[in-house]
């Protein structure tokens, strides 16, 4: 889905800096799993690519920076380093005149909505699926009483507050890359976000909906306390476009390049080998998706006594038929290429 949008933004990236002799990149919120070097990967491809077609047989010297929060498990990614080498060199064109572009890779912790490289040294920045995770829970002023996010029944202060959150992570977000990208880099951002102007609609918060309907029905029967399930709000905002274009705006480093909105349907996600009917392998595998981006924060704030029942169980599960309506669900995925702007020219792809 990014790939046209990432080889368009580097293209423009390598003829503007004049098809520099070393190229510097860094991917915001890498993991440390299996598609960890996906990016880099196809990253490293693109500019082979474009420098062929360019006809020119040198290849620039590629430094790849991974980041990620500093708990993130950079011992298993650097340990699969010369793996991602010696299978990236069978996927680029090697001839008599020309090999592969040298690539470097360093590990980088640190949240990215703090400054993470130095000033005006990086030319491609990509982030995918992690800019709607928030630097932290917003502060309530109210307490949001049996939900877990932004819903139709939480207080209005509470949706202020998600609001406020995202815009000052965001800002701060730009800001930091405005200063460590070069004048003419580029960004390409994916963001999972909303067609809704209302950030409590069904497109973004259903999902968290149905969790909070599984983990109410356990404070019912007495497996969760009443005091920790109140406590519990999940620290993500998905924004609609308008607000990512406001933000982008008012901070001033970057200009919006180019910008693509579509949806993927939870049924991509769904294992139909599974010996159950459609409808609840549907709820499974959208209960097995949750889980993988949830679990961390359950385990964190009630315990893994209950990770199973929340999420696999027929009796407390919410992911299943008869619990909650499941149809018309998708996942909208909001996708931008950039550049920073006006005083420095930079660009930026979502």
């Amino acid at each position: 889905m990014t790939k046209p949008i990432i080889e368009d933004a580097l293209m423009n990236l390598y003829c503007d800096m004049n098809f520099p002799k070393t190229l510097i990149m860094a991917d915001l919120g890498c993991s440390s799993g299996p598609n960890t070097f996906l990016v880099a990967s196809e990253l490293v491809k693109s500019i082979d690519k474009i420098r062929l077609e360019l006809g020119h047989d040198e290849s620039p010297e590629i430094q790849i920076y991974l980041n990620d929060l500093p708990h993130n498990d950079f011992n298993t990614i650097f340990l699969s380093v010369s793996d991602f080498i010696k299978n990236l060199a069978k996927q680029t064109r090697v001839t008599k005149s020309s090999s592969m572009p040298p690539c470097y890779f360093s590990g980088v912790p640190g949240s990215f909505y703090t400054r993470l490289f130095l000033k005006q040294s990086v030319h491609f920045v990509h982030s995918s699926y992690s800019l709607m995770w928030l630097s932290q829970v917003p502060e309530l002023a109210k307490t949001n009483k049996g939900n877990i996010y932004m819903s139709r029944t939480s207080p209005p202060s509470v949706i202020g507050a998600y609001r406020e959150q995202f815009q000052k992570d965001f800002t701060m977000f730009l800001k930091c890359r405005g200063e460590e990208v070069v004048s003419g880099g580029r960004m390409v951002l994916t963001i999972l976000g909303r067609r809704s102007d209302d950030p409590r609609s069904k497109e973004c918060c259903y999902v968290w909906d149905l969790l909070a309907t599984a983990l109410n029905d356990m404070v019912i029967e007495g497996l969760i306390e009443e005091e920790k399930m109140d406590s519990f709000n999940i620290p993500q905002y998905t924004p609609c476009a308008k607000e990512v274009s406001n933000e982008v705006e008012k901070e001033g480093s970057f200009e919006i390049d180019y910008r693509e909105v579509s949806e993927v349907d939870w049924d991509a996600c769904t294992d139909h080998n599974l010996n159950v009917t459609k409808e609840d392998a549907k709820g499974y595998n959208m209960g097995k998706c949750m889980r993988a981006v949830a679990e961390p924060m359950i385990l964190n704030h009630f315990g893994e006594s209950i990770v199973e029942e929340v999420f696999m169980s027929k009796e407390q599960s919410a992911f299943i038929k008869g619990r909650q309506i499941l149809d018309d669900m998708f996942i909208l995925n909001e996708i931008a290429s950039w550049c920073e702007a006006k005083k420095k020219k930079h660009m930026f792809s979502w």
